[in-house]
């Protein structure tokens, strides 16, 4: 049989080759780990040309129509979920390139996101690192959340979870998407608001839909003028979802208190990017799903899906 290269893509943690167990592929496949972004395109084109099989960390790297065009041998795409908005499905059909994805059993997304609340009203990262560093004694006056309102941009299986912690602390939670309803809202026990209510209301706005061209820019410069002075805004969806400049404005100009950012337009994000300048802002590198837990079930579905590839067996969990 001929040994196929599989290149695993953005293992920034190094821990893919140890959190499953590839040695079951090792008489088929040669294995190649990438640890850092590709810088461009033609780099990534360059370096996976002669592979076979790519394993995709979520949407670390992207695969747009040019890219396939560049990849002859690729047969096999995974990606970790069951949706990646940097594969453009149609041209890899086209390409007859057979994809698959792997599934959470939890999704770790909403505490990170309560992390980054508390965060910004506790400010309890900021007084450990001056701990630390031996600075003088408390410096930071917080900000009680029990009794805040929590407007909740998409109340999804996600949405939904981050509405129950919310509602363990005492948080009041509203919430509104496009398609949302009052009796959905009900089901929840959340109230119903619209989105101009939402933004105006809201001591914590925290964005839970899904990237698609429909929600790109959907928290607008207009959205963002209607929150209070004293109000933060949280976003562990996806960067584009916000109009970033809007954001990057608004919290220079201090027209809102501050906001808790795990994703961003471009990541991973410019050393040199103004977010990073700012001291009203709290910086992750997309933490959510990133878990050691986490990346244990995507890997391992990776190795499963690869078994049943390259023995002609039916591929679960296939997208295309």
């Amino acid at each position: 049989m001929t040994r196929l290269r599989c290149a695993i893509l953005d293992d920034y943690f190094n821990l893919a080759l140890d959190a499953a167990d590839w040695s079951k592929l090792s008489d088929r496949i040669d294995t190649t780990v990438f640890s850092h972004p590709f810088a461009s395109e033609q780099a990534a084109a360059s370096a996976l040309a002669d592979f076979d099989i790519v394993c995709a960390m979520r949407e670390r790297t992207a695969f747009p129509r040019s890219l396939f065009g560049k990849l002859p041998k690729l047969k096999l795409l995974l990606t970790s979920g069951m949706r990646n908005a940097a594969i453009d499905m149609e041209a890899a059909k086209a390409q007859g390139v057979t994809l698959a994805g792997t599934q959470y059993s939890r999704d770790p997304t909403a505490p990170l996101t309560m992390g980054l609340i508390l965060e910004l009203t506790r400010g309890i990262g900021r007084e450990n690192a001056r701990m630390h560093a031996g600075e003088p004694w408390q410096t930071f006056a917080g900000v009680e959340i029990e009794g805040l309102t929590l407007g909740v941009v998409g109340l999804g299986k996600l949405g939904t979870k981050m509405a129950g912690i919310a509602k363990a602390f005492g948080m009041n939670v509203i919430a509104w998407s496009p398609n949302l309803t009052p009796e959905k809202c009900a089901a929840a026990g959340v109230g119903y608001a619209s989105k101009e209510e939402l933004f105006a209301k809201a001591d914590i706005v925290t964005i839970h839909v899904v990237l698609s061209d429909r929600s790109r820019g959907l928290v607008s410069r207009a959205d963002l003028a209607r929150m209070k002075p004293t109000a933060f805004l949280v976003n562990t969806a996806r960067g584009p979802i916000v109009d970033e400049q809007a954001l990057l404005e608004a919290l220079q100009q201090r027209k809102i208190a501050g906001a808790g950012l795990d994703v961003f337009s471009v990541e991973p994000l410019p050393p040199d990017h103004p977010f990073r300048k700012l001291d009203n802002v709290v910086l992750t590198p997309h933490l959510g799903y990133a878990t050691a837990d986490g990346l244990r079930i995507h890997y391992g579905q990776m190795v499963e899906a690869i078994d049943a590839f390259t023995r002609g067996a039916e591929l679960p969990r296939k997208l295309a």
